[in-house]
């Protein structure tokens, strides 16, 4: 997946070829479509392993970090893995009916609503969107460059922190 990420990284995901990868990674062209099927596959593969490690990264909290402190680490992990990042959120480009890609994106989601909990006494399935969207939006402009912090992780944390405090005022 490593040489698929930076491969996605230098030329971009609508450039990505299984056999110039395949020639990449030092297999048989035929190598690629054998274990992942097709570009799909390929790119199913790599969108898991991003939303395991996605939720790895906010799952590694520690137990008092609440909301803010998940949705830096989700910046963190963004910025970090910007190929997976990528990939994750273009279900067209996937086989979006893939299990283990579900099962994924949902210990992903479990990771981030447990930070929705913790702010909102309980489960709330739109504040929950709210927080999601308010990251994945910032962690957007940042890999765009359309915002170029000096500090990313730290406005992050000033970012998601408006969330908490709205949440404040809407109870």
């Amino acid at each position: 997946m490593a040489e698929t990420a930076s491969a996605i990284a230098e030329d971009g995901v609508a450039k990505l070829s299984m056999r110039a990868l395949a020639k990449r990674a030092g297999v048989s062209n035929a190598a690629p479509t054998y274990h992942f099927g097709d570009k799909s596959g390929l790119l199913t593969a790599l969108a898991t392993e991003g939303y395991d490690r996605l939720a790895e990264a906010m799952s590694g909290v520690d137990e008092g970090g609440g909301l803010i402190d998940r949705g830096v680490a989700y910046v963190e992990f963004a910025l970090a893995c910007p190929s997976h990042f990528t990939v994750m959120f273009q279900p067209r480009l996937l086989h979006d009916d893939d299990g283990e890609l579900t099962a994924a994106r949902q210990r992903a989601w479990a990771a981030l609503s447990v930070g929705v909990a913790t702010t909102r006494s309980g489960p709330d399935s739109d504040f929950g969107v709210a927080a999601w969207s308010l990251v994945h939006g910032y962690a957007t402009l940042v890999l765009s460059g359309a915002v170029e912090p000096e500090d990313a992780l730290r406005q992050a944390r000033i970012v998601a922190g408006h969330l908490v405090e709205g949440a404040d005022r809407s109870r």
